[in-house]
């Protein structure tokens, strides 16, 4: 199937909505969520990664070899001090109290190197998964984004990034350890010192851990809830903060902290739950622990009144005991914690199984430009099956021309813009650059063939010389000055006391609106597209400074094709020709002066706006 034949079908994504409960409950199923891990812990490509996590495990059996063995030294050492029994291997109570010091210490720094052996896996592991969601981010369409609140979006990926290096490592040394130990002592218990002691830790261990689990899942689900209020405070405080501006010329200040305070209240709610469940179950492993560890001392201490159990045996059985009460405890938090880093990362891996809608045609090819003549024949879309937007536009835009699209609000001038730069596919005809579909070329070349200078210009938190060479990549600095002088602001730039070092801030809101939008045209001057969109860029700015930008993109268009979707009809008075739209329909086209002459629908709106401006 072609990429034309494609793109209705691609015209609406399959976007999960909250109805969609059980795709979603087995995307975040825990095994699921295991196995897309799995690569991460073991790649194919990897022989380092995969030693380094043999090494690991190595470190690991060994750790557990010499716990499991190090019990029988301290209560060799006991029984020599209390009966002058023969000490094991002969040497002596001291000789064995060293022995098991030194024992501690070889299955610490076992333990510690097992760490550091590890620590590579994990983070690489994190870094890939990382950059993986990121590039997938920016591959979701447009459609995607603006249903998308930011907050929310960036804390889904930090928290699931996050569970991704702590599933790693508890999973392969938490969970695998302690059933490995369990299990040694459990079959030491078992031929050393009888069944009923085995038998009896199996059962405190069953309960222990039927407890925990069932707890834990009644607590992922208020966990969940938690999780849920902290991604809608994080978005509301986000969403205030990029509108500070909003808040201030409506004195909303204290509907905001109002606003922001309800959404904390509930996340509030939500944790002192999480809390009081938390409080619960603690208590509860304990109480099953601790009457285990009673169990077992008192069977044991029946055994030394009866002789056939020594004090020594009676020390061993209590230290593993202790050794079991340990990890066990630890259980319920490590199983707590992966339990909530599934859920976590189950709502990453839903982001990174989101399709992307616009995609590259399987023999995509490069775009090649020799001109640069824009197309667009019988021309259907719409935003919403229900709700057109344009219903068979026809227009031709020869190279090296400029040509203005213009219409009231909705007529669908943007939507073009959009479709050119592939945002979005269209839904029926064909949109083509130099004769090439631009669903049948890559999105790259495409990009990199189209400057957009759009009605507000969005600058990042950097330096005006890095949002100039961003137009760029390895622009050097001769470059961007160039570009900066075409575009009228390098006086300018040279007039602030850090030149071109100077801070533009938070969406570049240190700067004015003239400003930002030379700053915007000279980083698309420096990126030099033969086709060039201008997205009504001076309709936000007042009429001496669209003048002076005006002069500025008259340079940036010089031997390029140009595309002015323009609301303001003073500025494209000089366009080859102009298109008017209206109701998605191409109603009008041609020269200005011919536009006027007509008496047609051009002419109504030149004479609106002249009499608006009089």
């Amino acid at each position: 199937m072609s990429a034309k034949a494609q793109s209705a079908a691609l015209q609406q994504p399959n976007l999960p909505t909250p109805n969609d409960k059980s795709a979603a409950d087995e995307r975040r199923s825990g095994m699921r969520t295991i196995m897309r891990v799995a690569p991460y812990l073991w790649p194919k490509d990897r022989m380092d990664i995969r030693l380094r996590v043999v090494g690991s495990l190595l470190f690991l059996i060994l750790s557990k070899v010499l716990s499991i063995y190090s019990p029988f030294l301290y209560g060799a050492a006991v029984d020599a001090l209390s009966d002058g029994s023969m000490p094991l291997f002969a040497l002596g109570a001291v000789g064995l109290i060293v022995a098991y010091g030194g024992a501690r210490i070889i299955l610490r720094g076992f333990e510690q190197l097992r760490d550091v052996v590890f620590a590579v896996v994990g983070q690489r592991a994190l870094r890939r998964l990382a950059l993986e969601t990121f590039v997938h981010i920016h591959r979701l369409s447009m459609r995607y984004h603006i249903t998308r609140k930011t907050g929310g979006l960036s804390r889904i990926v930090e928290r699931g990034v996050k569970g991704v290096e702590f599933l790693l490592r508890f999973l392969l040394f938490s969970m695998g350890p302690l059933v490995l130990e369990l299990l040694g002592i459990a079959t030491v218990m078992l031929f050393v010192f009888g069944p009923e002691y085995m038998v009896t830790i199996f059962i405190t261990i069953g309960i222990y851990v039927w407890f925990t689990f069932a707890v834990t899942e009644w607590r992922v689900k208020l966990r969940r809830k938690m999780n849920e209020q902290d991604t809608d405070a994080n978005q509301k405080a986000i969403d205030s903060l990029l509108n500070f501006e909003t808040v201030k010329y409506f004195s909303a200040e204290q509907r905001e902290a109002d606003r922001y305070d309800g959404a904390m209240r509930g996340y509030e709610e939500a944790a002192l739950k999480t809390s009081y469940s938390l409080a619960f179950l603690n208590f509860g492993q304990s109480l099953i622990i601790t009457l285990g560890l009673i169990a077992v001392l008192v069977m044991a201490a029946n055994a030394v009144q009866a002789g056939t159990m020594s004090v020594g045996d009676f020390v061993i059985v209590n230290a593993y005991m202790i050794q079991i009460t340990m990890p066990l405890n630890f259980l319920g938090t490590v199983y707590r914690e992966i339990r909530q880093s599934l859920v976590d990362m189950g709502d990453m891996f839903d982001l990174l199984d989101q399709p992307a809608e616009i995609k590259d045609a399987p023999n995509a090819k490069d775009l090649t430009v020799t001109g640069g003549h824009v197309r667009l024949r019988d021309v259907h879309f719409g935003y919403d099956p229900a709700r057109p937007i344009l219903q068979g536009v026809d227009i031709d835009v020869p190279a090296g021309q400029t040509v203005a699209i213009v219409g009231p609000s909705g007529s669908g001038k943007s939507t073009i813009g959009r479709l050119l730069f592939r945002f979005y596919d269209v839904g029926q005809g064909g949109l083509s650059i130099d004769d090439q579909d631009v669903r049948d070329v890559t999105q790259t070349s495409l990009h990199r063939a189209i400057g957009v200078v759009p009605q507000d210009t969005v600058l990042f938190n950097d330096t005006i010389y890095y949002n100039i060479a961003y137009g760029r990549d390895h622009a050097t600095r001769a470059e961007v000055e160039q570009a900066a002088k075409d575009a009228q602001i390098h006086d300018f730039i040279m007039s602030l006391p850090e030149g071109y070092q100077t801070q533009v801030g938070e969406r570049g809101l240190k700067l004015s609106g003239g400003e930002k939008q030379r700053v915007g045209i000279a980083r698309t001057l420096l990126k030099n597209p033969p086709i060039l969109l201008l997205d009504e860029a001076t309709s936000a700015l007042d009429t001496e400074t669209e003048h002076e930008i005006q002069d500025a993109l008259a340079r940036a268009g010089e031997g390029r094709t140009v595309i002015t979707i323009a609301h303001r009809l003073s500025t494209i008075a000089d366009a080859d020709r102009i298109i008017v739209l209206e109701k998605g329909l191409v109603v009008e086209e041609g020269k200005h002066d011919d536009l006027l002459a007509r008496n047609g629908r051009y002419h109504a709106l030149w004479s609106m706006q002249q009499s608006g401006e009089e």
